[in-house]
């Protein structure tokens, strides 16, 4: 089976102090009105980390009214974009001065893994902000070309006051997907972190106040979804929305704008991504694929390759090598260097996954390897294979965020794109193959919003992802992403005498 390395939690690195807890308004920590609190909980063991502040309602309030003045009063619409990109670098920079703080603040509360976090996931937030910096003194409209005698052209604006509701899986990397953008286009916000990682988000905000980010125009509202994200989802005051996680809770957020002010939103949500292997692959690269595709970040990635598709060419092959590489990868404490996967973020997620694969031997799908938890304590899963998958399968159809692969065996190219197309999702897909016109073929019949040949989790500042269908709509990354954040206003005015239309 996979090993599981949890021998000595502290030995590996020095647990930060949790230096912020309270919700942050205006420029200030502080204690929810209500006074009450939640924990924060270490997946890799249970245990608790710190009380947080619980915002409601009435702070959401509070946090849109700062927002709110912070926009049609403040300086940081009124900025140059020049400016506003000076700030966000200063940003950027004091997040790569904390790269280690931060780091331990997303393992502690999301199982995520240490050295990944220092090399990829915090210095990408800091990336990010510089890409987005760099769009500040840029955003602009166009002449138009009027067909009467009409000078004509566009301005785009910011939208106003935003609401960002992050989930769990990447608490860095989403936080600075909503925030980064909205920053550089003269937003102001409100966002709240998930309930089970708040830690990190508070810390933005503390360095985003050292940054000359000014008081109001970055808020965090710590909390639930039901009270505070379904506050910020319904507010009056809240001119749009972004929203990461599930199809149902996206549903639910869309209501809420609908039956409010029509506030604009923008749904990231759920995904069952195929990814298909043809008979001409690589097996060892396309094997590696496939096992990074549903085991990086423990399989809590919305865009995980959880469905695979295996040319009956290659499969005896390809499946052998993949259990075997499967059943050598090491989960365990997420700061030890040697471990690749560590526990899933919360008690809730953990039993979820495990029904999961109960009903994937109920329904009669093969287990091929793991299926079981890890260790007496935390939330630890075995890397798991099912194969012989049907696609009326619960594990085949449904969302399971975890290390849990479907796999199933293919004849034709007309079969793999059915097979890939025959779900309510439409996020990603992977195809590996040396043939230009398989590659091109297929990718143009996959209805998913990103597709990756020959790699995966292939992602980019300058790349646009998001989803097609029940994934919702609205894109993450690139200036469509900035473009969320703004307003296009038409401004005509006569000409009079002019020599030219």
């Amino acid at each position: 089976m996979a090993s599981h390395s949890n021998d000595s939690l502290e030995s590996f690195v020095k647990i930060p102090t949790i230096k912020f807890t309270k919700l942050f308004i205006n420029g200030e920590f502080v204690d929810s009105i209500s006074g009450k609190t939640f924990e924060t909980i270490d997946p890799r063991t249970g245990e608790v980390i710190a009380r947080i502040a619980e915002g409601d309602k009435e702070d959401v309030d509070l946090a849109v009214k700062a927002a709110r003045h912070a926009f049609d009063d403040g300086p940081w619409p009124r900025l140059s974009g020049a400016e506003r990109a000076k700030r966000m670098m200063k940003f950027a920079d004091l997040i790569e001065q904390n790269v280690e703080e931060l780091a331990a603040l997303d393992t502690i509360d999301a199982g995520k893994l240490f050295s990944m976090g220092k090399k990829v996931d915090i210095p990408h937030a800091a990336s990010v902000i510089r890409y987005y910096a760099g769009a500040a003194d840029k955003i602009h409209g166009e002449v138009l070309k009027m067909s009467n005698a009409f000078h004509g052209y566009t301005l785009r604006e910011p939208i106003g006051v935003v609401g960002h509701i992050i989930p769990w899986n990447f608490p860095t990397t989403l936080f600075f997907l909503k925030v980064a953008p909205a920053l550089a286009a003269g937003c102001t916000m409100i966002a709240k972190p998930a309930e089970q990682t708040p830690l990190s988000a508070l810390y933005y905000a503390h360095l985003a106040k050292l940054a000359g980010i000014p008081d109001g125009v970055l808020n965090i509202i710590t909390g639930f979804g039901p009270t505070a994200g379904a506050a910020i989802s319904s507010h009056m005051d809240i001119d749009a929305v972004s929203f990461t996680g599930s199809t149902e809770v996206g549903r639910v957020v869309m209501k809420a704008a609908a039956t409010s002010n029509l506030k604009v939103v923008s749904l990231e949500l759920g995904g069952k991504s195929p990814l298909i292997i043809f008979d001409d692959a690589d097996v060892d690269m396309a094997a590696q694929l496939a096992l990074i595709g549903i085991l990086h970040n423990k399989g809590e990635i919305c865009v995980a390759s959880s469905r695979l598709y295996v040319q009956e060419g290659i499969y005896d092959k390809l499946v052998a090598k993949l259990v075997e590489k499967a059943k050598a990868w090491v989960v365990g404490d997420p700061f030890d260097p040697k471990v690749q996967h560590g526990p899933q973020v919360d008690k809730q997620q953990f039993e979820k996954i495990l029904s999961y694969i109960e009903h994937g031997k109920k329904e009669g799908a093969t287990l091929l390897t793991g299926g079981k938890p890890l260790g007496e304590k935390g939330y630890y899963i075995e890397p798991t294979i099912f194969a012989e998958v049907k696609e009326d399968m619960l594990i085949a159809k449904d969302e399971i965020f975890g290390p849990v692969l479907a796999l199933a065996k293919f004849k034709t190219i007309d079969e793999a794109i059915r097979r890939a197309n025959s779900t309510r999702y439409g996020l990603a897909a992977g195809i590996v193959t040396k043939d230009l016109n398989v590659a091109n073929t297929v990718s143009r019949s996959i209805r998913a919003g990103t597709i990756w040949i020959n790699c995966y989790f292939a992602f980019d500042n300058d790349c646009p992802i998001g989803g097609y269908k029940m994934s919702g709509f609205g894109r993450d990354f690139g200036l469509e992403a900035l473009h969320k954040y703004l307003q296009v206003k038409s401004v005509v005015t006569p000409l009079y005498n002019s020599p030219w239309l």
